[in-house]
């Protein structure tokens, strides 16, 4: 947020050696944004003259930090843990679920706003607060958006064990990278065995330590971690927020807004969903760290590092954004190379970071591994095509954007407000760039930015309301309304704005009603249904997995052929080929293993007929063979076209982008004479596994 008189960073000094200061900011954690203006400047001195009422010192906005995160966590576990032992009706055939996270969510919303008006009410009157009054205030604010998330999500999903899309499309590799770093810490492909991590795994890793903690299979982990790891990174945003523009009812406001807003939009990816969260915070601090904030570099370096480690292309889009601040540093305001330095120092520290995840793949690569099928980028849906404008929205959050539009508009010069500028142009850049560059055969992926452009706005629009408070409306009509009239429109906009939310908030489980349905209808790995409806194959899932560990073998160390990924996301087996090319890891190379299944298919009904040949022909390849099989087929009867395994193919630029073509394995290469395989018929399934 911004002051009226001058920020006393828009011009920095040109080392920080000069600065008054720099050792106070050296200290901190976040140097605050706001200041105070010129009182004398002013002519009703009833005024706020205090920017930073709430300003917090470092240790306590660490200390803050720290409660915030294990505050909203372990609520957020004891509520999903009561929940589970509330036997609540399903969410699609009962309104139940719908009423009781309305309700919730009424009573954050209500008791939040309540005690920012009574903490506000205390400050203007210079009041000094009760004691009990002030840990009340803090306690409720920093774990109000924890408080949001078991209402919005919590509550609907409480009767199933599955998180937001059950186990389709996306969500089937989500559960099986889980499940594979819940069966072991060691951060590998969740799908090849004997490689690297490819796709970003921190969050799946915590996840995956949280379910062998508790005890938990990965699938069933999913749902409370997700639920968590939402609220920590909500509740985190508000002790953050609040040294950075001085005042709690600020922080709570950016904060909840930017929960409510990220619940809406991303809330099916959680990892991505949290560092989306935290943008706006971040390019101001990155903004502050430029300027030569010690403190704030700490912080940034920290949080490139993670998101690097989370979800790589916000951390793309951050760093772009830096890059142009510094440029704007750099030419206008210091004259001086020093912020590049710094940005070299941040980008370098950051990948140090970022290289827990990434390096051994990145090692694997120099090594002279061969890749192949990389295909992450071969996506454009609807949403691609088009420029996110939630501005024009009909609801309170497309108030806030253009409001935070506007102020971005008006308040440019300002360091803070232009950083948050700078990172809405950057991420409307890559969208269109996107949109260009699929003349290549690719995308940027531009469709993802619509929750970063919608939090950035909101957040900015949170800071216009916040401002146009402290000036009041009397200080622009000092005639028609007086100070206290002021504060009554003060007190009727807060009212409005909750109300505003409560109407957004309570819509989340709505907006989410075809994603918490499939949470219901999926059968879960129990072999049940939370809608009570018969469950469908996947209720042999557990009889196969105990035919596969009938020789002995943990599924960690054994590889299976299968085109039935939801056995694989349920159970810790590794594939010999992945679920698509778009989520699989190079170094597996996708198309090569396409090509020589297919050739397997062929060739076993002329020169690979007889079981030992087909067996040779398995170990003949660069990778290790299949030491099972699971076809959807009747070994009973006799198949003269086959049993059948479905490839995926990359066929972008169509939406739907993948197409399944089936290949046809003679019986006879398992079955025939002197075979060593062993075939067993589990419901619709043939396993085969080695004899």
């Amino acid at each position: 947020m911004i002051n009226r008189a001058r920020n006393a960073d828009s011009q920095p000094p040109k080392d920080d050696s000069e600065a008054p200061h720099a050792s106070a900011a050296a200290s901190d954690p976040f140097p605050v944004m706001l200041k105070h203006p010129d009182k004398d400047n002013l002519r009703d001195k009833s005024y706020d003259f205090d920017y930073t009422p709430d300003i917090q010192d470092g240790p306590r906005t660490l200390f803050g930090i720290v409660a915030a995160v294990l505050g909203g966590g372990i609520l957020t576990f004891i509520s999903w843990y009561v929940l589970k032992q509330v036997n609540l009706p399903a969410f699609g055939p009962s309104l139940v679920t719908r009423a009781l996270a309305t309700f919730c969510t009424l009573l954050v919303v209500v008791a939040v706003t309540a005690l920012m008006i009574w903490w506000v009410h205390y400050e203007k009157t210079n009041q000094e607060r009760p004691r009990w009054f002030t840990w009340l205030t803090y306690t409720l604010t920093y774990l109000s958006p924890a408080g949001l998330v078991v209402a919005s999500l919590g509550i609907p999903l409480s009767p199933t064990k599955l998180y937001l899309d059950g186990l389709t499309v996306d969500q089937v590799f989500r559960t099986q990278y889980m499940t594979r770093l819940t069966d072991s810490w060691q951060l590998t492909d969740m799908n090849y065995i004997d490689l690297p991590a490819y796709y970003p795994g921190a969050w799946f890793w915590f996840g995956g330590r949280l379910g062998a903690l508790l005890g938990l299979p990965g699938w069933e982990v999913f749902q409370p971690y997700s639920l968590i790891s939402l609220s920590m990174a909500g509740c985190l945003l508000v002790p953050i927020w609040q040294r950075l523009v001085g005042s709690l009812p600020v922080a709570t406001g950016i904060a909840l807004v930017t929960t409510t807003i990220a619940l809406v939009m991303c809330a099916e990816e959680p990892y991505a969903c949290i560092i989306a969260m935290g943008i706006p915070a971040a390019v101001i601090i990155g903004r502050r760290a430029l300027s030569g904030r010690k403190s704030a570099m700490l912080a940034i370096i920290f949080y490139l590092g993670v998101s690097a480690s989370m979800y790589t292309l916000y951390t793309a889009i951050i760093a772009l954004s830096l890059i142009a601040i510094t440029g704007v540093i750099s030419a206008l305001m210091l004259r001086s190379w020093k912020p590049i330095g710094r940005i070299v120092t941040i980008g370098v520290s950051s990948m140090a970071i970022a290289a827990i995840a990434w390096g051994p793949y990145f090692v694997f690569i120099l090594s002279g591994n061969h890749t192949s099928g990389a295909t992450a980028s071969h996506f454009l849906p609807v949403e691609g095509t088009e420029i996110p404008l939630p501005m024009f929205a009909a609801s309170i959050v497309g108030i806030l954007c253009m409001l935070g539009l506007i102020y971005l508009l008006a308040r440019a010069a300002d360091p803070d407000i232009n950083s948050l500028g700078v990172a809405v142009v950057v991420a409307y850049i890559w969208v269109i760039a996107s949109m260009a560059v699929t003349l290549t055969g690719s995308t940027l992926l531009g469709f993802r930015l619509d929750p970063v452009v919608t939090v950035l706005l909101a957040t900015a629009g949170v800071l216009a309301i916040a401002d146009f408070r402290l000036v009041g409306i009397h200080r622009l009509y000092p005639v028609q309304f007086s100070a206290s009239t002021s504060r009554q429109i003060t007190m009727v906009i807060a009212i409005v704005i909750a109300l505003g939310g409560i109407k957004y908030a309570q819509d989340i489980p709505a907006k989410h009603s075809h994603s918490i349905d499939h949470a219901y209808s999926s059968t879960d790995g129990n072999g049940e249904r939370a809608d009570r409806y018969p469950a469908d194959a996947t209720q042999y899932y557990a009889e196969i997995d105990k035919i596969l560990r009938g020789n002995g073998s943990l599924p960690r160390e054994t590889v299976v052929l299968t085109d039935e990924m939801n056995f694989m996301a349920y159970y810790p087996y590794h594939g010999f080929q992945a679920f698509t090319s778009h989520y699989a890891n190079p170094l597996g190379e996708f198309n090569e293993r396409n090509k020589t299944i297919e050739q397997w298919a062929m060739d076993s009904w002329q020169q690979l007929k007889d079981p030992k040949a087909f067996d040779r022909a398995l170990h003949s390849t660069p990778w290790r063979a299949p030491d099972a099989f699971v076809f959807r087929a009747d070994s009973m009867e006799e198949s003269s076209s086959g049993w059948n395994f479905d490839l995926a193919e990359d066929i972008y630029p169509n939406n739907p982008n993948v197409r399944f073509r089936g290949v046809k394995i003679n019986p006879e290469v398992f079955t025939g004479k002197d075979s060593p395989w062993k075939v067993d018929q589990v419901g619709p399934f043939v396993v085969v596994t080695r004899g």
